[in-house]
């Protein structure tokens, strides 16, 4: 299954470390007048001021934090093969700082090291123990009780970021920027209101879609499409992909469909047997998003949205238009065509 934050969730080292640390994580005395306040999953994350100094451990806020003019001194690796765990529409915002990458599990004892004013954890999927053992260390930053652990909208995200790091009018630009861009691509393609469209996956001999709160159905739906029924009345117990049996894949048979791949799942997809079953394989409707589109997708960040975006449109376009015979550039070059 490919690039699903509960399958690549490496837990955090717990080894007994508070010991050593004494009083300097001791937190710093709180201003009522001035303390910044966020409810989350957990609790309450209290700042006495705007961080400046921050951990990077929920699997894409690096985005946010970087858009915002914030370096991270630490980030948590994902996947890919990035330098720092920062994705090509990001790198311009490193410039020639050179954060800890944290592989693996996330020790206590790096982050600590770090001497981090702010935690940001917003997806990370920590456990309530976990922010707790953390909190010893610096306020954590987790996404609000509303969302569920991996369906912060990047709208949220990046205005929490921009909260806690004393940015929230450069957030709520940056918000608008990407909002606006969506807006505009609508106007320019009203036809696809309303037409259905469907992220979907295949490895390992597991297909699914991702439905509900991921950020690769969040982003069709930015554009004006919607599931197809089947998905729309398919419960989800994770919340944010199904399954299906190789033997029925019509819930994927859409206006478009757009296969979210994997580094290894292009033969894979081209190899399924039903696939060829699926009107919009055989009407030319399918779009392959590879690793560095699939990996934009996946983020769903303030960052990485535009640059799908932009990838995408044309075929978008393609996928669409109502003729079979127009290519869709994506599916040529991976050998998806019908």
């Amino acid at each position: 299954m490919p690039v699903l934050p509960e399958e690549n969730t490496p837990r955090l080292n717990r080894r007994c470390f508070l010991g050593s640390l004494g009083a300097t994580l001791a937190a710093p005395a709180l201003h009522a007048e001035t303390a910044i306040r966020f409810p989350n999953i957990y609790g309450e994350t209290v700042l006495d001021r705007p961080a400046s100094r921050v951990v990077s451990i929920g699997y894409t806020t690096q985005d946010p934090l970087l858009a915002l003019g914030v370096v991270p001194v630490g980030i948590r690796y994902w996947f890919g093969d990035t330098p720092y765990g920062v994705w090509p529409w990001a790198q311009a915002h490193l410039g020639n700082e050179k954060p800890v990458l944290m592989s693996g599990e996330v020790s206590m004892e790096t982050v600590a090291g770090l001497a981090p004013d702010l935690i940001v954890a917003v997806g990370s999927g920590i456990s309530q123990p976990e922010y707790e053992l953390l909190s010893r260390i610096a306020p954590v930053l987790l996404q609000s009780p509303e969302y569920s652990t991996f369906g912060s909208p990047w709208q949220e995200t990046t205005r929490l970021v921009g909260q806690a790091t004393g940015r929230p009018a450069r957030a709520e630009e940056l918000i608008d920027e990407l909002d606006d861009h969506f807006a505009d691509t609508r106007q320019r393609h009203r036809n696809w209101t309303g037409k259905t469209a469907v992220a979907a996956w295949q490895n390992g001999g597991e297909t699914g879609a991702f439905i509900q709160d991921d950020n690769r159905a969040q982003f069709l739906s930015e554009l004006g499409f919607i599931p197809t029924r089947s998905l729309r009345e398919m419960e989800a117990p994770n919340g944010f992909y199904a399954t299906f049996s190789p033997e029925d894949l019509s819930p994927l048979d859409a206006d478009v469909l757009l296969w979210i791949s994997g580094f290894d799942s292009a033969d894979d997809i081209a190899n399924l047997p039903m696939r060829r079953t699926l009107a919009a394989h055989r009407q030319g409707r399918e779009i392959f998003a590879g690793p560095l589109i699939a990996g934009a997708l996946s983020f769903g960040s303030i960052l990485s949205l535009p640059f799908a975006l932009n990838a995408l449109e044309q075929d978008l376009v393609a996928a669409i238009d109502g003729d079979p015979a127009t290519p869709v550039q994506s599916a040529n070059i991976a050998g998806l065509a019908p």
